[in-house]
């Protein structure tokens, strides 16, 4: 990877910022994979830079540079990551189902493993979890690159101005304009990076069983008493969303039938809790289909976002294939 041979301890240092850097690179990128793959062409420019780098700065802040500019590189010129409801039409549950769309910029999954130390302070892990929450991530990808970062660097991170402005290598007065800007924007999406929650308490332990109870028996009358009015419906790479509890209703009933006698096994996900869902091949075996990702709010499931998508399942540590139990 490179000839300098640095010293363990130094490496050591380095590795103990990964969660927090691919945090920092997936609200940036908003995608799974190419936030590791930033992160990892970080580690691989800092271990060649290493002897060049003089102490300066603490080697945070460096890494938070250099990660920055790779980002910076990766979002030139490429179209915003996104969920249907922020490129699309509503959607009918009567109409025909449109084709898969896997090579659009779809917004990506990332598991809570990947982003939050396992060591994080409680305080630290609820900002962390926020700030990778799908509604906040997507309303990222609405700001250009300097605003997404300054809002993440002084807003999630909590870095001074004068620290943002040394990193981005401007002034102090771009920054706080740059911040300007990037609230007005966000402030249209009803999302904020300082709002945080609570882990899971029982009640909604329970409403999410009752979620699954409800799809492994394929009862879709029973989930609907589990979903606000106005819930929201998505399903990446299909360019389709839906609004309505008795829309979502219609349409699991109708096309979402193939989901019937489906697995599930809950993850975290994005700061919120979520389930892997393997199909039924027919034959006792079972086929990586979905990642559902689920907003609570008010006592009821406010939306959504199944991620048809089983390259996903590896990051989970999950198999994309389940084989038929041996019958003996």
């Amino acid at each position: 990877m490179t000839d300098t041979k640095l010293d363990p301890a130094v490496e050591l240092e380095f590795e103990q910022f990964r969660p927090e850097l691919t945090a920092y690179c997936y609200r940036m990128l908003g995608s799974a994979f190419e936030a590791e793959d930033a992160v990892q062409e970080t580690m691989v420019r800092a271990w060649k830079g290493f002897e060049k780098f003089e102490g300066r700065s603490a080697v945070r802040s460096w890494l938070y540079k250099i990660a920055t500019n790779v980002c910076y590189d990766s979002l030139k010129g490429r179209q915003r990551r996104a969920l249907p409801k922020d490129t699309m039409p509503l959607g009918s549950a009567s109409a025909p189902v449109a084709d898969r769309m896997p090579d659009y910029p779809w917004l990506e999954p990332i598991p809570d493993s990947r982003v939050i130390p396992e060591n994080a302070d409680p305080a630290d892990a609820a900002v962390a979890r926020e700030s990778v929450r799908l509604a906040f991530v997507a309303a990222l990808q609405h700001l250009p690159p300097k605003q997404r970062a300054v809002l993440i660097l002084r807003e999630v991170l909590r870095w001074k101005a004068e620290e943002v402005a040394e990193l981005l290598e401007t002034t102090t007065v771009s920054v706080n304009s740059a911040l300007q800007r990037a609230r007005a924007t966000l402030a249209d999406s009803n999302v904020s990076a300082t709002d945080t929650s609570s882990r899971i308490d029982p009640k909604q332990q329970e409403l999410l069983a009752r979620y699954v109870d409800a799809f492994e028996r394929f009862d879709m009358d029973a989930l609907v008493t589990l979903l606000h009015e106005d819930a929201t419906m998505s399903m990446p790479p299909f360019p389709l969303w839906l609004q309505g509890a008795e829309e979502m209703r219609v349409w699991l009933s109708g096309p979402g039938e193939g989901c019937r006698g489906s697995r599930y096994e809950p993850i975290d996900v994005n700061g919120t809790p979520g389930f892997a869902q393997w199909r039924s091949d027919g034959a006792g075996g079972y086929d990586a289909w979905a990642l559902h990702v689920i907003d609570i709010a008010d006592g009821g499931i406010a939306s959504v976002n199944f991620f048809v998508e089983p390259r996903l399942f590896p990051l989970f540590g999950l198999p994309v294939r389940i084989e038929p139990e041996d019958p003996r």
